[in-house]
């Protein structure tokens, strides 16, 4: 049997956050002209994240934070072994919180960075040079706190694959883990995907400068 675990909004966030961490990655470490796709892939981001905070108070079932989020008493359950659930188990819960945290900090502090030559975050106008300075060492010290987080999701699966027989990636492709019907999913309909998708929007705009003044014009050549 069968039971609806992961909505469609849950896994596309899932799959393209993924997507944009590797790309974000990968334009940092080329630098130069790929750090424009760099600020572009953070903004990305950044919508991800609001998003997938709104659909996790308004979303389904599994994707909702006080459904999964538990206190020391219910982790000790899970150690234990006597915890029995679907979603996100109480220390997958540990995990996602601090996937999330990270990359929220490490957006934000993006959005004031800048890489001393041509790049700067889109807010960075709003700061000073030298605050500006010592966020760009935030963002670059969080990077090596998302690599790692990242590292201990995979092996993570990893484990529970090899280990404990069980395969974490499936359900979030299709959606259904192992389970009765009664267990399935509810909520987070349209209505709800729609109020999301444009808080998620409306921030993007704001991170990316939209509300500045406009740079005054250059002045003109006397001859």
């Amino acid at each position: 049997m069968k039971a609806y675990i992961w909505d469609l909004p849950t896994r596309l966030f899932h799959w393209s956050l993924a997507v944009l961490v590797v790309a974000a990655f990968i334009t940092a470490k080329i630098g130069g002209n790929a750090m424009i796709w760099h600020g572009r892939i953070g903004l990305a981001i950044i919508g991800l994240l609001v998003f997938r905070i709104v659909w996790g108070l308004v979303g389904s079932t599994y994707a909702r934070f006080f459904q999964f989020v538990r206190g020391p008493a219910t982790i000790l359950a899970y150690l234990r072994g006597a915890w029995q659930g679907q979603g996100h188990n109480p220390l997958g819960a540990l995990s996602v919180l601090a996937l999330l945290g990270i990359l929220t900090a490490q957006a934000a502090t993006g959005l004031f960075a800048n890489d001393d030559i041509a790049f700067e975050g889109y807010l960075t106008p709003l700061i000073g040079s030298d605050l500006s300075g010592k966020l760009t060492g935030i963002h670059h010290l969080l990077e090596k706190g998302l690599m790692f987080l990242v590292a201990l999701h995979v092996g993570s699966i990893v484990y529970y694959a090899r280990v404990k027989k069980h395969n974490l990636v499936k359900p979030m492709i299709n959606g259904w883990a192992d389970g009765s019907p009664e267990q399935s999913a509810r909520g987070g309909g349209p209505l709800a995907f729609i109020v999301a998708a444009l808080l998620a929007a409306a921030m993007v705009w704001i991170a990316s400068g939209a509300l500045l003044p406009s740079p005054p014009p250059s002045a003109a050549p006397l001859f």
